[in-house]
């Protein structure tokens, strides 16, 4: 068997696809654009930064330099003038710079929503580049002087306008991704749709063919090249599937007509035979007859299976010795009135005595066929009448059962294979023996292969020093269950509706025990067969 393949929905791969592709994309692209815009705005912020505080610094150089008409508050009203227009800034604490000690000058702030910070007298060295926090960031620069350092200027600027700005630009490109995801949603369904319009024509086309075997409909001509390929492709397939449905209905004709061609000719070679037929008719009522008196006690009732058979068996060989001698009657006629007109060639009475030659070896043939048939079931017969002992070759008493049953063993498709011995005589009962070995055989035939197709059967012959013993085979169905444990009691069987008696067995069993004064076991499991062990007293006689 194929591995199984899951199915999986078209629309679905074709949404994923489309989505995960847009979402890649899309992504990557804000993610970078977002980046790269905050690379720009913190740039811009810093070099401002820079900026400012450089200005500042220059600013408040004068009011350092030790000029009693700049004071610290001249100076804190030039940075509200200088700074209070500009969103930038925060705060602005100015330290003055003598003997090496700083001290707090002068600061700015914004408004009152930003109270006064402690100084940072104690972090200018980690100030001197730009540390970031949530809100804003610090600078403090140096204030020089003729290269020499004067004070510092603390700087905070805010962050708030890059921030909002950075949450809008964010709020802006969810709303994009949300737009571009709706965007290829709606661009695969379209697809989808224009993918699987064509297919579900297709689909339907070859689901209407397949209910209503109309294979002469065709696929429509495709807008897409792709999907008119698959179509075209369809339509040959179509066109071939046709033309070999009509070519196995021409052929399904043509047998039709020769087979009643056939029965024809078998018809008219029955009529030919049926002068034959009639001949024998007297042989088969007294068959019939002899039947009729074997029938009487039960253990003879098998000679009637092998009444038919004989008769259909020599009826070949007779009606064949008929056919032959017609011919030769014929053509003695014909020769005879040449004779009589004295137009008979030399030619014509060579050819006539050749023919003659060989029609007479064709009905010696047949009649020695016939008559060795009805000697062997004569045998047979007798056999089966008598239960007295006599001296026999085992393998020819089972050669001579076979034969009787011939015809039953062909018109059931059975295949006998014999184990037996060459030249083994022995003194014993044939008759027993020989109605056992036919009980057996025609209760494989009527029972054992129901549904079966290789029909065999296998008799194994050994001599054991005084004893035969006979194992017997066939490859059936077996024996059910529900009668396995009594197969062997009078009136047990299967087919008592069918014409079976139930007395085969039975009477097997008391030729066995009683008339050959043996044993007789069997085994038998579900479909594997039946077995039979037959084992009896011999008298063992050696050939010359």
């Amino acid at each position: 068997m194929p591995n199984s393949v899951k199915t999986k929905s078209f629309r679905s791969l074709l949404l994923k696809s489309t989505l995960g592709l847009t979402i890649t994309l899309a992504g990557l692209t804000a993610l970078l654009l977002l980046l790269k815009i905050n690379t720009q705005q913190r740039n811009e912020i810093e070099s401002n930064t820079w900026l400012w505080a450089s200005i500042l610094a220059d600013k408040s150089r004068p009011f350092l330099e030790d000029d009693p008409t700049k004071t610290n508050i001249a100076l804190k009203k030039e940075l509200t003038e200088l700074s209070k227009n500009i969103t930038l800034i925060n705060r602005i604490h100015i330290y003055d710079l003598n003997d090496n000690s700083v001290s707090f000058f002068t600061s700015y702030n914004k408004n009152n929503s930003f109270p006064a910070i402690k100084d940072k007298i104690n972090e200018i060295d980690e100030l001197t580049t730009i540390r970031y926090h949530e809100q804003y960031l610090e600078l403090v620069v140096e204030i020089k002087s003729s290269q020499k350092t004067v004070g510092y200027v603390y700087l905070q600027t805010s962050l708030t306008k890059k921030n909002d700005f950075f949450s809008s630009l964010l709020l802006l490109g969810l709303f994009l991704l949300i737009s571009a995801i709706s965007i290829a949603v709606l661009t695969a369904l379209w697809l989808y749709k224009k993918t699987c319009t064509p297919l579900d024509g297709i689909t339907e086309l070859i689901d209407n063919i397949s209910q209503k075997k109309r294979y002469d409909n065709r696929a429509k001509k495709q807008e897409y090249k792709e999907f008119d390929i698959l179509a075209r492709y369809i339509n040959i397939l179509l066109t071939v599937t046709e033309k070999h449905i009509y070519k196995l209905e021409d052929d399904h004709h043509y047998a039709l007509s020769q087979n009643n061609e056939l029965k024809s000719r078998v018809e008219s070679r029955t009529s030919a035979l049926k002068d034959s037929n009639q001949e024998l008719l007297s042989t088969l009522e007294k068959l019939h007859q002899y039947q009729g008196q074997l029938v009487e006690s039960e253990k003879m009732a098998s000679l009637g299976d092998m009444v038919a058979g004989i008769a259909h068996e020599i009826n070949t060989p007779i009606g064949l010795g008929v056919t032959a001698s017609s011919l030769l009657a014929d053509n003695l006629n014909n020769i005879k009135e040449r004779f009589d007109n004295k137009t008979l060639k030399s030619s014509e009475l060579k050819r006539f005595l050749n023919d003659g030659e060989e029609n007479i070896a064709i009905i010696f043939r047949n009649l020695e066929r016939a008559a060795n048939l009805i000697s062997s079931f004569k045998k047979v017969a007798v056999d089966q009448s008598s239960a007295e002992s006599r001296t026999f070759d085992v393998h020819g008493l089972i050669d001579e059962v076979l034969l009787t049953l011939s015809a039953k063993i062909k018109s059931a498709q059975v295949t006998v294979i014999i184990d037996c011995p060459e030249n083994l005589t022995i003194t014993s009962k044939p008759g027993p023996l020989n109605q056992i070995l036919i009980n057996l055989i025609l209760n494989s035939i009527h029972h054992a292969f129901d549904g079966i197709t290789t029909r065999e059967v296998s008799i194994k012959i050994q001599s054991l020093s005084d004893q035969l013993n006979i194992h017997y085979h066939d490859n059936g169905v077996g024996i059910d269950e529900s009668i396995k444990n009594k197969i062997f009691d009078p009136f047990t069987t299967t087919k008592r509706g069918s014409g079976g008696s139930g007395l085969g067995m039975h009477l097997v069993y008391n030729l066995v025990t009683q008339a050959l004064i043996g044993h007789i076991s069997m085994h038998s499991e579900p479909q594997q067969g039946v077995d039979f062990d037959i084992t009896f007293p011999i008298e063992r006689t050696i050939v010359q």
